[in-house]
């Protein structure tokens, strides 16, 4: 056979945000051979004929370190048609660690991203101390997925600081030079960069700051030429511009990209507390880019929301004593209990907040907690919030929380966006995806398993923006999700349906495209449970030139691999447009 793969008859959208076009798409050897008409034969065919074919998505912002170590199918991005993930977000991971360490990584990995501490222990065999160690233990799983690692500034920190990591202590002059040599020697050794965290909001499981929280601007400076000493590379950061003057974060972010020559993308979404800022960043990211500074923000194309149930890890009732003795009961058994009413009465008397482990509890209000239902409502409007049924019906509001909890036998959640819904509306989202530097991410695949689930932001950014608003054309927002990601990355090889490049594709159903219902699994090691959602009209993923899923269904292909460096654009690659038959293509 001429190739291993032909995607037939489909209607593509090469990734450059361009026109459609008809055409076949050919891969062999596991990269595109050609893209045209007429071409030969196959070992295997899609007929693709009435679907749109696209190179497959990248997200460069997930939190699969742990689960990338055991688990084959890195699910649910794997379900919404990402082929590339970016791990070690957010300065988290589990390298470098002395093996004395390992709990406090752990521990703030539990606490940070929400990753069950039990999961983590008896799934992480831990056959490294050095990042390119992880690297090496990486390599050796297959996967649905291809893997790309950035250096965690926290576990750094810890494993040249120690106790004075913990206790938020300054860098000294030599502990920056040994994180500067770390931070080098795991770009060479394939990390994409190197990130951190800079928000109060990422605390251990003990209710401890995560270690990189006040690193100062030397620190930090300190890293970014790391990884510029490794040849290539990014920095990663989460911050806060809730403060009292985000432009001073802004300007310390954009003098590093500027002093080190490698690119800084942060996370970017609007306050609740203060719905305006994110256009003061925007504007100021604008001014740097025409300065040539490498700065970009990363946004979310939704409210990032929290999901509370009986089924989830959190309920507006976690920290009451009598709710938590009630959490080992299999969820009908704890809904019969529920809903006896000298429970009820007891847990509505108790105080949800003293005891609570959760630390967004206390930022949770009635006032924009909604019931989520079947089909999810991403977004509900204010007088769906509990408090406006509160209102209404002349009832408190945390009698009408407890029993939406009840509903549908404890299977339903309670939604509670947590950052870009002020309004409500998705009127923040709108304008940050709308700015050009903006990178569409933040969907957290790996992490919050038991309370946030994101993951879905690609088919969220091609539904609801695409063909429910029509605020952008599929092209654009394929574009998003493919070589903008890939290029941002440094991953120059894919992103796009051209030849030479690599042979990453979807083949989707844009009529039928949609969500699952969330729900809960308990496919974890230690039998930990998370929240899964797939999705329909993905009728093909393929990676590397074999098919990986198959209409929400694996198909037990296992071709990705740990992606070691940045990669360059194959020459070849240009000849895409050249030789594609391009016509009028519609959808």
């Amino acid at each position: 056979m001429q190739y291993d793969l032909i995607v037939r008859g489909g209607t593509v959208l090469d990734g450059t945000g361009g026109e459609p076009f008809a055409a076949d798409v050919a891969v062999r050897d596991g990269r595109i051979a050609a893209v045209g008409s007429g071409l030969g034969a196959a070992a295997e065919e899609i007929e693709a004929g009435g679907m749109l074919v696209t190179p497959g998505f990248v997200d460069i912002h997930t939190h699969y370190d742990a689960q990338a170590c055991w688990d084959s199918h890195l699910a649910p991005s794997a379900l919404h048609g990402v082929t590339t993930v970016v791990i070690g977000n957010c300065g988290v991971g589990f390298a470098p660690c002395r093996p004395a360490d390992r709990a406090k990584l752990v521990e703030l990995m539990e606490g940070v991203e929400d990753i069950p501490g039990a999961v983590m222990h008896e799934g992480l065999e831990w056959q490294w101390e050095s990042f390119p160690g992880y690297l090496d233990a990486l390599q050796r799983k297959a996967r649905d997925v291809d893997v790309c690692a950035l250096l965690p500034h926290a576990a750094v920190r810890v494993y040249v600081m120690g106790a004075r990591a913990l206790a938020l202590e300054p860098a000294t002059a030599d502990d920056i030079a040994q994180m500067r040599e770390i931070t080098g020697a795991a770009v060479r050794a394939g990390a994409f960069g190197v990130s951190t965290s800079r928000t109060t909001s990422h605390r251990s499981l003990n209710g401890e700051f995560i270690p990189t929280l006040r690193a100062y601007e030397d620190e930090l400076q300190g890293l970014a030429e790391g990884v510029r000493d490794g040849g290539s590379g990014l920095m990663e950061v989460v911050t806060e511009w809730i403060q009292p003057n985000p432009a001073e974060e802004f300007a310390m972010l954009s003098r590093i990209a500027e002093r080190s020559g490698r690119p800084v993308l942060y996370s970017l979404t609007q306050y609740h507390e203060q719905p305006h800022d994110y256009r003061a960043i925007l504007a100021l990211n604008r001014q740097a880019a025409a300065r040539g500074v490498p700065i970009r923000p990363v946004v979310a194309p939704r409210a990032i929301g929290v999901l509370l149930g009986l089924q989830a890890s959190q309920t507006p009732f976690s920290g009451c004593p009598t709710f938590r003795a009630l959490a080992g009961l299999p969820l009908p058994a704890r809904v019969a209990r529920l809903r006896d009413p000298a429970v009820r009465a007891a847990i509505l008397a108790e105080d949800p907040v003293a005891d609570s482990t959760f630390p967004l509890l206390r930022l949770l209000s009635y006032d924009r907690m909604y019931r989520f239902g079947t089909p999810p409502n991403y977004t509900p409007q204010a007088h769906d919030s509990v408090a406006a049924i509160a209102a209404r019906t002349s009832r408190p509001a945390p009698k009408i929380a407890y029993d939406l909890l009840l509903a549908n036998e404890g299977r339903d959640f309670l939604y509670t966006p947590i950052r870009n819904y002020a309004a409500p509306g998705l009127a923040a989202c709108e304008e940050l995806l709308a700015d050009r530097l903006s990178i569409m991410g933040l969907g957290d695949g790996g992490a919050h398993v038991g309370f946030i689930l994101d993951a879905g932001y690609p088919t969220w950014l091609l539904t609801y923006w695409g063909r429910q608003r029509g605020r952008w054309p599929p092209a654009e927002l394929i574009r998003r999700l493919t070589s903008d990601p890939a290029d941002a990355a440094g991953l120059h090889d894919r992103g796009r349906i051209g030849v030479g490049l690599k042979g990453d594709l979807n083949v989707i159903d844009w009529r039928q495209l949609d969500f699952e219902p969330p729900r809960v699994e308990h496919d974890l090691p230690a039998g930990g449970a998370r929240l899964m959602q797939g999705a329909r009209g993905y009728r093909c993923t393929v990676v590397a030139g074999r098919v990986t899923w198959r209409d929400g269904h694996p198909t037990g292909a296992l071709p990705g691999k740990l992606v070691r460096g940045m990669r360059a654009q194959p020459r070849s690659s240009a000849a895409c447009q050249e030789a594609a038959a391009r016509s009028a293509g519609g959808l």
